[in-house]
């Protein structure tokens, strides 16, 4: 028995590790798996979020035909399309179209409004049809040269297209068709593939408001997008996820791929790490099929369940390792499941930050007109000089709003956010400290808060006071300096306000407080000190700098 019990210690004590060991792995994969799933629901929300992008298009151009009963000139229409600014804003679309319905025998009263839209001839091709009802296109933007044939197809001819347009005709949704060559069926030299989105546009009979020369009409609007163009931009923004993505009009079937990512999917882990995603656009369902790419990496290496097994004849190390190893894929839940908190939590704010900045933008607009009307001598004046400032405000806004930093100077950002309140033209004295470069997510923080921080002083300063008046209540200076060199820099800021109004330290704290505090301490993880006193406030704000 004695001779026996170092083998069966020992493969009683190999059984174990192997079994930990086979734990181990399992729990890797199922980890990885965890991480996977989260991205491949992050490359699903921008897919779907392009989309309905693309799809508010469709419904503010319906807008825009209701409004007029129907009645859009090809000029208007060009110039509603035209500002949209596609190429910028709407990647992948390749044109928004109207289509006139009008029964089988009609089509001549359909070719005299193309005429008169167009002041060229554009018959209605195919020429015979044996279907009830004909669409032909009569407007479509951008139109140009290589284009010019698209006027005249008549849509209901082409079977795919006839599918979404019944659906069309029966409610006021919108239907997607499903995969087509778009150019195919007007004999286009070059095609895409793609779909379209029809929706049916209602108009009332001969209203008194409208030109009643032309006959009332009825018909849908549609947009034709590019697939690979749409799919491609909603994924590219940074950070790019290590996703392969496949997106099928239907069943995944290779007939019906309407898109596939350029990057391949990893060899080793991208069969067993396969999302499906079945959604609906437009009454029309896609299928998605998510791979990871050599890029995907799993939140533990698979290493460790073969170093369990290799050196599992310790018992005690093989349970160290196996529990070692469990935590590591506790963690890797826990911080999926922090991140989901942190994410809603980042949502609220943003929520509130936002109702904040409204009530604040509406106190700012406010405190500039009783500014403006003190100082001015006469309704002419206080409108040129109110009107003004709220054109400066509105500027400096939308250029913070548009912007997308990667490096900002310290001093341009006080200006902008300055100048939003106080007006453009800021006096010398005001600002002064050297060049600092802030990277994006220093210059957001801060832009908050010397938002904040700026409309605190203009809300709580004497009325008609301004940072350069001789008789002003109050004054305005902000200095900043950088301390230590290399990897141990730090900015100091100190916000200062001055005047004959005395100032004490508010009882509750508000959101605004919070958002400043919020931003320095835990975003920049810096410090921040306030100085209430008699003639007025001084603020130090204490951050890193990254090397």
């Amino acid at each position: 028995m004695k001779k026996l019990f170092p083998i069966v210690a020992f493969v009683a004590v190999a059984l174990i590790s192997l079994t930990m060991a086979g734990f181990a792995y399992f729990a890797t994969q199922e980890a990885a798996r965890i991480k996977f799933e989260g991205t491949a629901d992050d490359a699903l929300n921008r897919i779907e979020s392009r989309v309905d992008l693309h799809l508010s298009l469709l419904r503010s151009t319906q807008a825009l035909f209701d409004a007029r009963n129907g009645d859009i000139s090809r000029g208007e229409f060009k110039a509603f399309f035209s500002a949209l600014d596609i190429d910028d804003n709407f990647a992948g679309l390749r044109g928004i179209g109207f289509l006139r319905l009008a029964k089988t025998g009609d089509e001549a009263a359909v070719e005299r409004d193309i005429l008169h839209d167009h002041g060229s001839a554009h018959p209605i091709y195919p020429a015979t049809s044996e279907q009830q009802w004909r669409t032909p296109i009569v407007l479509f933007e951008p139109l140009d040269t290589s284009n010019q044939s698209f006027i005249g197809f008549d849509m209901f001819s082409e079977p795919a297209r006839r599918t979404a347009i019944e659906k069309a005709m029966a409610d006021d949704q919108q239907h997607a068709s499903g995969l087509i060559q778009l150019g195919q069926a007007m004999g286009a030299k070059q095609t895409f593939p793609g779909f379209l989105v029809f929706v049916r546009l209602n108009v009332e009979t001969a209203p008194d408001v409208i030109n009643a020369s032309r006959s009332s009409t009825a018909g849908f609007l549609y947009a034709a997008f590019r697939a690979h163009d749409l799919f491609q931009v909603a994924l590219s923004h940074a950070p790019l996820l290590p996703v392969n993505v496949e997106v099928y009009d239907g069943k995944p079937e290779a007939g019906n791929l309407l898109f596939r990512s350029e990057a391949p999917p990893a060899e080793r882990i991208g069969a067993r790490f396969l999302a499906r995603r079945d959604i609906v656009v437009a009454g029309q369902p896609w299928t998605l099929l998510f791979r990871p790419t050599s890029a995907f990496e799993p939140p533990s290496s698979r290493a460790i369940p073969v170093m369990l097994g290799l050196f599992g004849l310790l018992l005690a190390g093989a349970i160290a390792l196996v529990a070692r190893y469990q935590e590591r894929t506790y963690e890797a839940k826990s911080a999926l499941h922090e991140a989901t908190e942190k994410s809603l939590l980042e949502k609220d704010l943003i929520l509130q930050e936002m109702k904040h900045r409204i009530k604040n933008s509406i106190t700012r607009v406010l405190a500039i007109a009783r500014q403006t009307a003190s100082q001015a001598t006469d309704v002419k004046e206080f409108s040129a000089s109110f009107s003004a400032r709220l054109q400066a405000m509105a500027a400096s806004q939308d250029m913070l709003t548009r912007s997308r930093w990667q490096k900002a100077d310290l001093g341009d950002l006080l200006r902008i956010e300055l100048g939003q309140v106080f007006g453009k033209d800021l006096p010398d004295g005001v600002l002064s400290g050297p060049e600092v470069l802030l990277d994006e997510t220093t210059t957001q923080a801060l832009g908050l808060t010397f938002h904040e921080l700026a409309t605190n002083a203009l809300k709580y300063g004497e009325a008609g006071s301004s940072i350069n008046s001789a008789k002003g209540n109050w004054a305005l200076k902000v200095d900043w300096r950088v301390e230590g060199r290399g990897r141990e820099r730090t900015l100091v800021l100190n916000w200062r306000e001055a005047g004959q109004k005395e100032l004490e330290a508010p009882v509750k704290t508000g959101f605004g407080t919070k958002l400043i505090d919020l931003n320095v301490t835990r975003e920049l993880r810096g410090t921040i000190a306030r100085d209430y006193h008699a003639d007025g406030l001084k603020v130090e704000i204490r951050i890193p700098l990254a090397a």
